[in-house]
């Protein structure tokens, strides 16, 4: 009998396995019923940018107000907007957060599978219909740039990149979303639609970052999260630990006026991300790890209708978890 391989060697070779079924299953599960709800309509869901004038022509409904031309439009007493030849060829950049605090899920679903769950559905969604996705993977530093790709092999790649067990981290040093946006902003050289898929737990300094992403791209912030991280249930004397840092905190959750505390900071923290996500001109979409993928994936494709037709979109949120904009 033939010595067995060393573990590590099991798990490499077992990874290509089961992120070939993971997109298998998103494919048969999310994907096909995806396309029936969407019956068709990807030219509103992933649509590229004008880029030459082709023709005017009397304003509709469900016009985008911003191509109306307005001279035209006083000549002719009726409102006129412009058309163009559309560049269909889109190009999608995913900007990943897989630092220590994404792999957490208070059941049995962690943020990390959450956000590998969006992106292939995604990923896929993009690559079959003619457009190019790449992405930039960001451990402790970023430690993968993707070239953008258009295949089904390629989704795959992006996946099993995103799955490899990443270097620990060094010296206790947290999450700096400052350094994954900048260095994509250097990457990313023509307008591309980019997806910062993050908890958003990160020193502070990106917020201006991700301004200056926005200026030039189309950009959607998918924020990760887990219910236990909005409201601290009674589970007694309880060791908080810093997935990043290792610090450790004893905490008597017992006591109501310390989970007080607890969703008080926690609705600041989401009022401050809403703030700065205002601020810096992007959209956010929110993931919480009991989410429903196909869900989220319709959320999104109405945050790009609206984004289309000149309105912009609050946060869109998993319903189930957010009654008008605060934690159930």
């Amino acid at each position: 009998m033939p010595p067995r391989p060393p573990e590590p060697a099991r798990a490499a070779a077992t990874a290509p396995r089961a992120t070939e079924a993971l997109l298998q299953r998103l494919e048969w599960t999310v994907l096909r019923r995806l396309d029936g709800l969407l019956q068709g309509d990807y030219r509103t869901f992933l649509r590229g940018d004008g880029v030459d004038l082709a023709d005017l022509r009397e304003y509709q409904l469900h016009d985008d107000v911003r191509h109306i031309d307005w001279n035209v439009t006083a000549r002719m007493q009726q409102p006129y907007v412009r058309q163009f030849h559309e560049d269909r060829d889109l190009t999608a950049w995913f900007l990943l957060d897989l630092s220590g605090s994404v792999d957490f899920g208070s059941d049995e679903v962690t943020k990390l599978a959450v956000s590998a769950g969006f992106v292939a559905a995604l990923a896929r969604v993009i690559t079959r219909h003619g457009n190019r996705a790449g992405a930039l993977l960001y451990g402790h530093e970023v430690d993968t740039v993707l070239p953008p790709g258009a295949s089904r092999t390629h989704v795959l790649e992006l996946l099993q990149r995103m799955r490899a067990p990443r270097p620990p981290v060094k010296g206790g040093r947290g999450t700096a979303l400052y350094d994954l946006l900048a260095t994509a902003d250097g990457v990313m050289r023509r307008r591309s639609l980019v997806f910062v898929v993050s908890d958003f737990i990160s020193a502070p300094g990106w917020e201006d970052a991700l301004g200056r992403l926005a200026q030039r791209h189309d950009v959607v912030a998918v924020r990760l999260f887990d219910p236990l991280e909005m409201a601290l249930p009674d589970v007694g004397l309880v060791t908080l630990e810093d997935a990043e840092t290792g610090e450790q905190l004893f905490v008597d959750a017992t006591d109501p006026d310390f989970r007080a505390r607890y969703a008080a900071l926690a609705e600041a923290a989401e009022a401050r991300l809403a703030e700065a996500f205002a601020r810096a001109g992007v959209d956010m979409l929110e993931l919480a790890t009991d989410d429903d993928l196909l869900g989220a994936l319709l959320r999104f494709a109405d945050l790009r209708r609206q984004r289309v037709f000149g309105r912009r979109a609050p946060p869109l949120r998993p319903a189930h978890l957010f009654a008008q904009g605060a934690p159930s």
